[in-house]
């Protein structure tokens, strides 16, 4: 467990962890998935150091809603030509069009 998890981030690792193992996961596999949960809360809440986000957000939310990281990393996918000095709503009309 990393040094910056709480003490509520532990139990929480731990309890995920243990009911993983009791619904047959490798120990591998239930740490990983422990620690995946874990940290994706710790990103959502912003308790991390780089609050930028490696995703490109929920599917089924509408572009404008996104952030622009997130519209950063669509586009990225999508190869959009000079996506990298567009501001948000320049991608979101650029990801518009290109779908």
């Amino acid at each position: 467990m990393p040094r910056a998890w709480s003490a509520k981030d532990e139990r929480k690792y731990e309890h995920i962890k243990k009911s993983e193992l009791d619904d047959g996961s490798s120990r591998g596999r239930a740490e990983e998935i422990a620690a995946r949960t874990v940290n994706k809360q710790r990103r959502e809440e912003g308790r991390t150091p780089n609050r930028r986000t490696t995703g490109t957000g929920n599917p089924n939310t509408p572009l404008q809603e996104r952030s622009r990281d997130e519209l950063y990393n669509i586009a990225r996918e999508r190869d959009v030509p000079g996506r990298g000095t567009m501001r948000k709503a320049e991608l979101v009309k650029a990801l518009q069009s290109k779908s």
